[in-house]
C-alpha cells in the first residue's frame, strides 16, 4: 500500500515515517508539510517525494498517515477520505465533536478504512492484558492516572502550540479512554476539575452504570510523575503493564491492522467511530471546566 505523511514535525519523523519505512508491507512515497523544505528533507530521508500541494499527494498514493495538530488534521482526513484514501489517524481526531463528525461522515461514504492510534492499544503487552479484562465480566470502575511534565528544555512535544494551549485534557486523556471505554462501556455524563498547572481530573459515569476517573497531568513536578491504569470489579482488580513496546513498534502494529482490511465496511474498535467517541466526551470535560462552579455534570454529546 502508497502511504503518504502529513507533518514533518518529531512524531511524524521518529514514529510515522520511521514505521512505514520499516514496514514490509506499506511504501512510504510521500510527505507533505506546512514547510515543503522540510517535507523535503524527510523525503529525501525515507525515499520519498515531498509534495507542495497536499492534495496532489493524496490524488497519488493509497493512504495517508496524520501528525499534525487535530484541528488541522480533520480537515485535511475529509480530504483524503474523499480522494478515496485510507485514514491513519493521531489522537484526538479533532477539537470538536462537530468536526469528529464530517470526519465519520467522510469515511462512511468513501468507504475507506481509518484507524486511529491510540498508542496502548497497539503495545503488544497492554493490547494483550486489555483483550483479558475484556473476557471477564463485572467490572463496575477503573481510574487512570498519567502525571508527566513536558513543558521542560529539549522534550520534544513541549513546544507544540496546541498542547500549550490546550493541555493534558487533550493530548493524554485520548489514551486513558481508550482503555477506559472498552472495558466500561461508553459514557453519558462527566465531571471536571482543574488543579495546579494543567492538571485536570475527570468522572467519568457509564451507561452501565459503572464510574472512572482520570486524573491527567502534562506539567507534574518531578515527585508526582508516573501512570497507573487500574479496573475494578466485584472479586479482583487488575493494573495494565508498562508497556514493552517502542511507540514505532506499536505504529507498525497499527500500520498492520490498517492493511490487512477486508473489502466492505470497514470495522475496527479503534477507527475514526471510536474516535469521535472519545471526542465527544473531552468536549463534554471540556464545557464543563468552562462552567460555572455550580454546574453539577455535563451531558456526553
Amino acid at each position: 500500500m502508497r502511504f503518504g505523511v502529513v507533518g514533518t514535525g518529531y512524531w511524524a519523523r521518529a514514529t510515522h515515517a520511521a514505521a512505514l519505512a520499516a514496514h514490509p508491507d506499506a511504501d512510504l512515497v510521500g510527505v507533505w508539510g506546512r514547510s515543503f523544505a522540510r517535507a523535503t528533507e524527510l523525503a529525501e530521508a525515507v525515499g520519498g517525494l515531498a509534495y507542495e500541494d497536499v492534495d496532489d499527494m493524496f490524488a497519488n498514493v493509497d493512504a495517508v498517515a496524520f501528525a499534525v495538530p487535530p484541528d488541522t488534521q480533520a480537515g485535511l482526513a475529509v480530504r483524503a477520505a474523499n480522494r478515496g484514501c485510507h485514514l491513519l489517524m493521531d489522537k484526538p481526531v479533532s477539537f470538536s465533536t462537530q468536526d469528529a463528525d464530517r470526519v465519520v461522515e467522510a469515511v462512511d461514504q468513501a468507504g475507506v478504512r481509518s484507524l486511529v492510534f491510540f498508542t496502548s492499544r497497539f503495545a503488544a503487552n497492554q493490547a494483550h492484558w486489555l483483550a483479558g479484562v475484556q473476557e471477564q465480566p463485572g467490572w463496575n470502575a477503573g481510574y487512570v492516572r498519567m502525571y508527566a511534565s513536558i513543558f521542560e528544555p529539549g522534550n520534544p512535544f513541549g513546544q507544540s502550540p496546541w498542547r500549550r494551549e490546550r493541555g493534558a485534557l487533550w493530548d493524554i486523556g485520548p489514551h486513558g479512554l481508550s482503555i477506559l471505554l472498552p472495558v466500561l462501556g461508553p459514557v453519558d455524563r462527566v465531571v471536571a476539575e482543574r488543579g495546579r498547572g494543567d492538571t485536570v481530573t475527570v468522572l467519568l459515569h457509564h451507561e452501565s452504570g459503572a464510574a472512572s476517573t482520570m486524573s491527567l497531568s502534562l506539567t507534574a513536578p518531578p515527585g508526582s510523575r508516573g501512570n497507573s491504569w487500574q479496573v475494578f470489579g466485584q472479586d479482583q482488580q487488575t493494573s495494565m503493564p508498562e508497556s514493552t513496546t517502542s511507540p514505532v513498534e506499536a505504529m507498525g502494529a497499527c500500520i498492520s491492522e490498517l492493511l490487512t482490511g477486508q473489502p466492505g465496511r470497514w470495522q475496527h474498535p479503534c477507527d475514526v467511530h471510536f474516535g469521535r467517541e472519545v471526542v465527544r466526551i473531552l468536549a463534554a470535560a471540556d464545557m464543563f471546566l468552562k462552567k460555572s462552579p455550580q454546574a453539577r455534570s455535563a451531558p456526553v454529546g
